[in-house]
């Protein structure tokens, strides 16, 4: 039995290093990405994804890889790529939702509301409509017991960050997202927790040294415990267990795979 996982946020980071360690682990995977490349949220001071990027991901694994272009704020897309992975590979058993944006430098007072508006939206409402669009095929799937849903809150989702107060907001609101919809899944087999991360090293944190003016991105790493920043494949992994089978353990959890981010 091939299980099949969808990822958002795939083209880059943590999310395409996602699809390659399910792919590694023998998923098929649904490999979406808003490809927006420099059509930013307001506030977000550096370029996202390309479609270039998100097939270079699906060209490593032919044939087990479906890339889907969709804007996490677009539930009507992000239904259409669920029921297209369906179709393509007949099941959908873990959904992985990692796209985020991060915006900040100012104090909450002084912050515009659309740094709080555009993060609400992609990283917030982005995790609902995403658990929205996919649900329903991981409890209509030939094994609920075997669904996940996985979201990708943050180290600020309980830590509070100098100057990125809606970010924290954000990623707060995520961990309570996740614990409600464990709730709801109470007795159907599907579970859903959150992954956590610390300071690893992908485009969002080369953006957060910016709005710190940190010279080198490797001043992070002093912020954790292991003393070093993480590598995406590191949160990948980590990603992928709660996606097993073995993962039911860890429903309505928040796994922190955060290096020892604070402490």
């Amino acid at each position: 039995m091939t299980r099949v996982a969808l990822v958002t946020g795939a083209a880059r980071g943590i999310g395409a290093e996602t699809v390659r360690v399910l792919c590694r682990d023998g998923y098929a995977v649904v490999a979406v990405d808003s490809c927006a490349g420099d059509d930013v949220p307001d506030g977000v001071a550096y370029a996202l994804a390309t479609r270039a990027e998100l097939d270079a991901v699906a060209a490593e694994f032919p044939d087990h890889v479906l890339a889907r272009v969709a804007d996490v704020r677009d539930r009507e897309a992000l239904a259409a790529a669920a029921a297209d992975g369906v179709d393509a590979f007949g099941r959908l058993d873990a959904v992985v939702a990692a796209a985020a944006v991060i915006a900040g430098g100012l104090p909450l007072w002084e912050s515009p509301d659309s740094h709080l508006d555009n993060q609400w939206d992609v990283d917030v409402k982005g995790v609902w409509n995403t658990a929205a669009a996919t649900i329903p095929h991981l409890l209509n799937g030939p094994d609920p017991s075997g669904g996940r849903f996985v979201a990708i809150a943050s180290a600020a989702g309980s830590h509070g960050l100098f100057h990125l107060a809606a970010y924290n907001t954000a990623k707060h609101a995520v961990i309570g997202l996740v614990k409600g919809l464990a709730a709801d899944l109470v007795g159907t087999g599907v579970t859903a927790c959150a992954v956590s991360p610390g300071s690893t090293r992908t485009r969002m944190l080369d953006a957060t040294a910016a709005i710190y003016d940190l010279a080198d991105v490797e001043e992070f790493a002093s912020s954790q415990l292991i003393r070093r920043l993480l590598e995406p494949a590191e949160v990948a992994a980590t990603i992928a267990l709660c996606c097993s089978l073995e993962g039911a353990a860890l429903n309505g959890s928040v796994v922190s795979a955060d290096g020892g981010f604070g402490r």
